[in-house]
This record gives C-alpha cells, structure tokens and sequence, in this order.
C-alpha cells in the first residue's frame, strides 16, 4: 500500500473576507490545507501553533503591515512567503523580495496561476532538500545541514534563515573561494519564474552577514569582491552524513 501523502499546509493572510474566503477555499480544492487570518496577529498566532509550510501574505493589513511580518518571519524561521500586492511598480516588488519573501503576485490575481506558484514553489524546495541529502558542512563557528535546512551555532543553537537566505548560503559554501558575480548569483539562486535583482542580492547579504559575522561591517566569512561581486572566504569542510 502506498503511503498517504499529508497536504502541504497554507496560511493565507489577508484582511479583505471577500478575497481571503474564496482563495481559501479555491486552494483546498486544489488538495492545499488552509488556514486563514484577517491581520499580522492573528497570523501570529497560527504560526506559533501550526507547522505552516507557506505563507500568503498580503502587504496592506490593519495595524502590522504584511512587510513588517514577512521580515519578522525572514529573521525568525525558513517559511516562504508570496506577497499578495496592489503595487505594480518595480522598487515595490523589490522591497518585498528585499526583506525575504520569495515570491509575489500583482492584485487582482488568477487564483489558478497563484495556486501554480504555490504548487512550484513547495515542489521546488522538495527537489533541493532532495538533492542535498546528507550534505553537512562546517565553517568557522558554524555548521550548515543542507537537508534539514538548519543552520546551526558553536552552542548547537539554530539561527533562522529564510528561503532566500537558505538558497543563498547553500550556493556561497558549495563554492567557497570563488568570486561570483551577482549575475551569477542571480542565477544560481533563481527561484523559477520569481524575477531577482541585483539589490535583493546586496539585500541578502547584508542580512547573512548579521546573522554570521562577529562585526558585519567588517566581513571575514562573506566579503565583497569589489567591482566584482561577492567570495565566501571561510574555510568549509565537509562533515560526516548524518544518520
């Protein structure tokens, strides 16, 4: 018999019911589990007392804005995020994937292409935690679990990445020493049809380097390349499979 596969679970998160209800439900029958909030806090909520695998976020929320809870959800866990936003123009789109969403949609929206980006999204970090099983890694201080997406302290403590952060990282220690570029970063850590630039790049690793560096400001792990991009400059090794 072949084993029954759980839904991956959904948060959608939005203060409109005309929007949030008949997306939840759309979602379900596309064989998503669904939870819904209204606001920020409710949202909170949830995710303290549910494994949720992805969030839908809409950015104008009552009180907490959905950017102020998609950056508290980058610095704190390794939850994707697709925004839901009514703004169009290019340095929008940018300040979301600056702060760690991984994807977005443009109000008003085919839930059929939303539930697609979804769908992909969820199969695509399946396939790369897939195609890093058992890869560990130590540098400095620290010690990276590819498949169990865990970056981890000297104390053993884990330190929360966000997708973005996760994908970055994973590229930068597999090819320590290396200058890339940030075109080549672009395109190493590309996200399906999720449209990167150059600035959410820059954005990423000014956040890597708080969470890595003794002094971000004067980078040993993760330095700048002027003129020329960014090298990982620790020494990694890799460690043992794990069990």
């Amino acid at each position: 018999m072949n084993p029954v596969s759980t839904p991956s679970r959904i948060l959608v998160v939005d203060d409109h019911a005309d929007i949030r209800d008949p997306l939840a439900a759309f979602l379900r029958r596309h064989d998503l589990e669904v939870l819904t909030a209204a606001d920020a806090a409710a949202a909170r909520t949830l995710l303290r007392q549910h494994q949720i695998d992805l969030v839908v976020l809409d950015i104008m929320l009552p009180g907490e804005d959905g950017l102020s809870l998609c950056r508290h959800l980058a610095e704190t866990s390794s939850t994707p995020v697709i925004l839901l936003t009514a703004m169009a123009s290019q340095d929008d789109r940018v300040a979301g994937l600056e702060i760690g969403a991984d994807d977005y949609v443009t109000k008003p929206f085919d839930p059929r292409e939303l539930v697609a980006r979804i769908k992909g999204m969820l199969r695509r970090l399946s396939r790369a935690t897939a195609g890093w099983h058992g890869r560990r890694y130590a540098f400095g201080d620290w010690t990276l679990d590819m498949a169990r997406r865990e970056l981890r302290d000297a104390g053993g403590e884990p330190v929360a990445l966000s997708t973005s952060e996760f994908r970055l990282l994973g590229v930068l220690v597999e090819r320590a020493g290396k200058v890339l570029s940030r075109d080549e970063l672009l395109d190493l850590t590309r996200d399906g049809e999720v449209q990167n630039f150059d600035r959410s790049i820059d954005s990423q690793v000014s956040r890597l380097r708080k969470k890595l560096e003794h002094d971000p400001r004067r980078p040993r792990l993760l330095k700048t390349s002027w003129g020329d991009g960014y090298v990982f400059t620790a020494d990694v090794k890799a460690l043992p499979t794990a069990g």
